[in-house]
């Protein structure tokens, strides 16, 4: 019989940690890891002042496989004090570190759960038990091997009063990019037809916008809720209008000894702006300066930029004004400023080359 009582979920994902975080950099500038950082902190710190029952990362812990030691280090001693606390964390292995992340003693903790294979952790609650099911990212086919994949969990011997699968895929209907493109079919991408009745919630990483995924043809509410948290980061400029942060999941007992979500909220965390400059065609070189400086005047100081052509072919004089120098005097130093590829400079060829 399931306790009176709640029981608490954070599920956040595609922390993307090491982007931009060079540990020896050989210019001086402000880097955008710091960012990918702070908001890693301020959702573990959360959840700590929170009575979170369970944490759930949903992949791409890393922003690829092979990541610096003092990355490592910094990434996973921090979820090492946060299961000191007392609350367990869950890991789902993302596309990014290639389906397993970098090994490390840290990861030994027994508060630390990584899906190294496809598998169901268990968990009791006070005193409820909850079954946590999941595998690592699948590259070639998922769509063909999913069946197989979820069933080597053994999900179904688990039980659980609230089963929840974890998983780092594309999922029919989800949506990215400022076009909204959707998934729909193809071989790495799995079909809502597939996902069974009797998990509470599927919990997925990997799409980097926030969306809850239904399908309206299905009879369970258990089996149509599929919940992307998104990044906790805006990673690229298709992503620079969305809102990041995560999922705080509350499950109740529906007087039935069954458990059914009671709440799912997303929290938003900060991001800094993210703003295109656009070179007209006709500009004048010599007329760059100036209107760079009127656009600049008209940014928040703490963006992120993007300088960009119009769709036609740009200056070739102004490509060649974009250097690093040139830009480091033209920008505050609390901006990020990055070149779409066709206002960059030529390459110069070596004499002779």
């Amino acid at each position: 019989m399931p306790a009176n009582g709640q029981v608490r979920i954070r599920f956040f994902s595609d922390t993307h940690l090491g982007f931009d975080y060079p540990i020896k950099p050989r210019i001086d500038r402000r880097r955008r890891g710091k960012d990918f950082f702070d908001n890693f902190y301020r959702i573990l710190n959360g959840s700590a002042d929170s009575n979170i029952d369970l944490l759930v990362h949903g992949g791409d812990l890393f922003f690829r496989n092979r990541v610096h030691p003092k990355i490592i280090d910094l990434v996973y001693g921090a979820l090492f004090e946060f299961a000191d606390r007392g609350v367990p964390i869950v890991i789902v292995p993302g596309n990014h570190e290639r389906s397993k992340l970098p090994e490390s003693l840290y990861l030994s903790h027994p508060n630390i759960h990584v899906f190294a294979r496809p598998m169901t952790f268990p968990f009791r609650i006070r005193d409820t038990q909850v079954a946590v099911s999941g595998f690592p990212f699948e590259r070639d086919n998922i769509k063909g091997r999913f069946r197989n994949r979820l069933d080597q969990t053994g999900w179904q011997e688990a039980g659980g009063d609230i089963r929840l699968l974890c998983l780092h895929q594309a999922v029919e209907g989800a949506r990215v990019g400022p076009v909204n493109y959707t998934f729909r079919s193809g071989l790495d991408v799995i079909r809502f037809q597939d996902l069974p009745d009797g998990f509470q919630a599927i919990l997925a990483g990997h799409v980097h916008r926030q969306q809850v995924l239904t399908d309206r043809r299905r009879s369970s509410r258990a089996a149509r809720r599929v919940i992307y948290a998104g990044s906790t980061e805006r990673t690229s400029f298709a992503e620079k209008d969305e809102d990041k942060g995560f999922f705080d999941i509350t499950f109740n007992p529906n007087g039935a000894d069954q458990w059914e979500i009671g709440s799912f909220g997303f929290k938003r965390l900060p991001v800094r702006p993210m703003a295109d400059i656009i070179i007209d065609r006709n500009l004048d070189s010599r007329e760059l300066e100036s209107f760079l400086s009127a656009r600049i005047s008209q940014l928040d100081q703490d963006s992120i930029v993007r300088i960009k052509g119009n769709g036609k072919p740009v200056d070739t004089d102004i490509k060649q004004k974009l250097t690093v120098e040139f830009l480091k005097r033209m920008f505050p130093a609390t901006m990020n400023v990055e070149l779409s590829s066709d206002v960059r400079p030529a390459r110069r060829r070596p004499a002779g080359g």
